[in-house]
């Protein structure tokens, strides 16, 4: 049996990076750039105004108040789009919409508020200074420079980005195809009538929605009884898939034949059993490149056991640097759970209180107790060693929020 941080470890070891494909930009929200991307042209392109207002030279405005104006003799107008054809000579001005390219000639922009329009006169009240409220060719990017780098996650700037600088289609890398089987004679799916003594098998959308909501391609193959032959039916229908997913069958009872019949199918077997609570009887092997995961077959701890090693496999393999959910510190609000043997992870809620980030329990934490994950904000992570766990103890809370950022550093190291 073996830590998790070690666990993590050799999961990581062993797991690719996939091959890159080049998409639309609008598919490619939340992928990772496999190419650096430069600037075709500089942004803006040319020199444009940063408001309403009369594009001039400021030698004719200089030193302009509302007791002393100065007035300019309006010769055109430039809105977005349609620059001035002409240039700007002494005394003039030329009427700007913001985002209006600078005429030539003219090196500054009053706004509009500052001025008084009679007929063609342009009454300026004031000295905005001189380059004022013009935005410089190349302000924001440079032609050639490089804007977006390889291993960048694509959230919307990026896309706004890509678009700005003309770049409809973009290389990022592949995402994994995650081929998912349950395994246990006790399942049952959604669609079939209740029988006593059996249970609908959540594992498969609960791993499915996980293995989503990271940005993988969950491939459901259903479920799997405990028959060797069977079994071996449905894995090797997953072979077509980047990784392999297994719940189920990874213990050591009578009917706990995943861990075998994966074997018979070539994997080379990583680690057995894993010193945390709950998750402790998982396996992890390949199949010659391919990744394949047995996870616990009870719903908590096939989520947890998702979260430790599934999760960060599956983003590396999609060229993410940042693998891990946060860690943070929060106080114990109540007595904690008596823990033994192996690190417990507990799920728990998290409220604030004066200040501080506390802890409690979501109630029971049996290893089928659903419910728990779904009240849960994160796991404490419980060593026996550093017990007894007593209410206003600083402990350490894997958080599970989908947007709280990523770590390079796993939490166990």
């Amino acid at each position: 049996m073996i830590s998790i941080g070690e666990a993590q470890r050799r999961v990581l070891e062993d797991v690719p990076v996939l091959g890159t494909e080049r998409i639309h930009i609008l598919d490619a929200l939340g992928r990772v750039l496999s190419q650096d991307v430069q600037a075709r042209r500089d942004v803006p392109a040319a020199d444009n105004s940063a408001m309403d207002g009369f594009a001039c030279r400021h030698a004719d405005i200089a030193g302009a108040n509302s007791a002393n104006p100065k007035v300019l003799r309006l010769i055109g107008e430039a809105p977005a789009g349609k620059p001035f054809p002409g240039t700007v000579g002494q005394g003039e001005a030329v009427w700007m919409l913001t985002g209006g390219m600078i005429p030539d000639g003219a090196d500054t922009v009053i706004m509009v508020e500052d001025t008084r329009l009679e007929g063609d006169q342009v009454v300026c009240l004031a000295d905005p200074g001189h380059g004022a409220h013009i935005r410089p060719k190349g302000e924001d990017v440079r032609g050639g420079e490089t804007v977006l780098s390889r291993g960048d996650i694509i959230r919307p700037p990026e896309v706004g980005m890509l678009a700005t600088l003309g770049h409809a289609y973009v290389h990022v890398y592949q995402r994994p195809l995650v081929a998912i089987i349950s395994t246990g004679d006790e399942l049952v799916d959604l669609d079939e009538p209740f029988v006593e003594g059996k249970v609908v098998c959540s594992n498969t959308y609960s791993l499915a929605a996980q293995v989503q909501e990271c940005g993988g391609i969950p491939l459901s193959l259903g479920t799997a009884s405990d028959n060797a032959a069977d079994q071996r039916e449905k894995i090797s229908a997953g072979l077509r898939a980047d990784v392999i997913l297994t719940s189920g069958g990874v213990s050591v009872g009578k009917y706990d034949l995943v861990k075998d019949t994966l074997s018979a199918l070539g994997m080379k077997v990583k680690f057995w059993k894993v010193a945390m609570k709950p998750g402790k009887p998982l396996v992890f092997g390949t199949i010659g490149d391919k990744p394949v995961f047995g996870l616990p077959g009870n719903p908590t701890s096939a989520m947890i056991s998702f979260e430790q090693f599934v999760r960060p496999a599956l983003l590396k393999m999609m060229g993410h640097v940042n693998l891990f959910r946060p860690l943070i510190e929060a106080t114990l609000a109540e007595e904690g759970p008596k823990v033994s043997g192996r690190l417990h992870l507990v799920r728990c809620k998290l409220f604030e209180e004066d200040g501080r980030m506390m802890a409690v329990t979501t109630g029971t934490q049996s290893s089928g107790a659903l419910r728990s994950m779904v009240l849960a904000d994160g796991l404490m992570l419980l060593n026996p060693n550093d017990g007894p766990f007593v209410a206003g103890k600083v402990i350490k809370v894997q958080l599970l929020h989908t947007n709280s950022p990523l770590s390079p550093h796993s939490p166990y190291e």
